[in-house]
């Protein structure tokens, strides 16, 4: 059992076992509005279309979270504008809009002479994490996790029924584009741990193993939160000890958890519901539904 906890002898895993679990409890909150929303594709969309704004932001000598954050935030606005004028469906533009972006973006990194490696902006690179980034991580990704948990009740109404949203006078589009802009922050806060590819399913498992245990959204967000930030340790951890790449190896950790919650979950798992069906008292639409409280 000593040997198992053998990483934590060393700065750099502690480092990367602290920036690990707040990025997992940020994204995991967040994820929790997204499968509300139904935007799971609009954070794949986001992140990889920050590539392009990386890339940009390096040539110009901008910091590279800012540019990452202006590209992810113009994806899910031009997304937005497509799809208010003209006939296609939100998923259509998304597809178009982020593969467009991102590979807009591969051109210009195999254009632009740099020191960046690729790899480390795919997959991340948590284990490598310097000073300043790890200051920044924390700051930021603290600051994403406040203002998501301050602001829960307004966004859960904008996401779970924005008809009474208006009903109530409450800014819907600003609050739809601030959701939007945390988002996007999530991501590039996101970036230096599991990368572009691995981050969407950090803001989409966590939230879809909740969703298997719980109709009450508050219970909802601290499942989620317990779920990713224990994978997240336990991946890292893995990832030690068979070295192997930390990010894939905490996405394996969550979706190993997530096949086990869609068997086993006390609410809605696969033998719950079998066992329901049974007995004939398998639960409506209406009462597994999401609830505020």
């Amino acid at each position: 059992m000593s040997s198992f906890f053998e990483p934590l002898e060393f700065a750099f895993m502690r480092d990367a076992l602290l920036v690990g679990g707040l990025v997992a409890a940020m994204c995991a909150v967040l994820s929790c509005f997204l499968i509300l929303r139904g935007w799971s594709l609009m954070g794949d969309a986001i992140s990889h279309a920050v590539l392009p704004g990386i890339v940009i932001a390096y040539i110009i000598g901008w910091p590279l979270a800012v540019g990452a954050f202006i590209a992810g935030l113009f994806c899910a606005v031009s997304t937005g504008f497509i799809q208010h004028n003209s006939r296609l469906k939100e998923d259509t533009v998304m597809g178009v809009v982020f593969t467009g972006l991102f590979a807009f973006g591969l051109v210009l990194f195999s254009r632009t002479p740099s020191e960046m490696h690729l790899d480390h902006i795919l997959v991340g690179n948590i284990l490598g994490i310097s000073k300043s980034q790890f200051v920044q991580t924390l700051w930021m990704g603290a600051g994403v996790l406040a203002v998501t948990l301050v602001l829960r009740r307004d966004l859960l109404l904008i996401c779970f029924d924005p008809g009474q949203a208006r009903v109530l006078a409450m800014p819907a589009r600003v609050l739809n584009y601030l959701l939007l802009s945390l988002l996007s922050l999530a991501i590039v806060v996101s970036l230096q741990t599991v990368g572009i590819i691995l981050v969407i399913a950090m803001l989409v498992t966590p939230g879809s193993i909740a969703h298997l245990w719980t109709d009450r959204f508050d219970r909802m967000i601290g499942i989620a939160v317990v779920a990713a930030v224990l994978s997240t340790l336990a991946g890292i951890f893995v990832s030690y000890h068979i070295d192997g790449s930390p990010g894939a190896c905490i996405v394996l950790v969550q979706a190993l958890v997530f096949l086990a919650s869609l068997l086993f979950a006390p609410k809605h798992g696969i033998f719950k519901r079998s066992a329901a069906e049974a007995d004939g008292h398998l639960p409506s639409s209406q009462e597994s539904g999401v609830s505020g409280h």
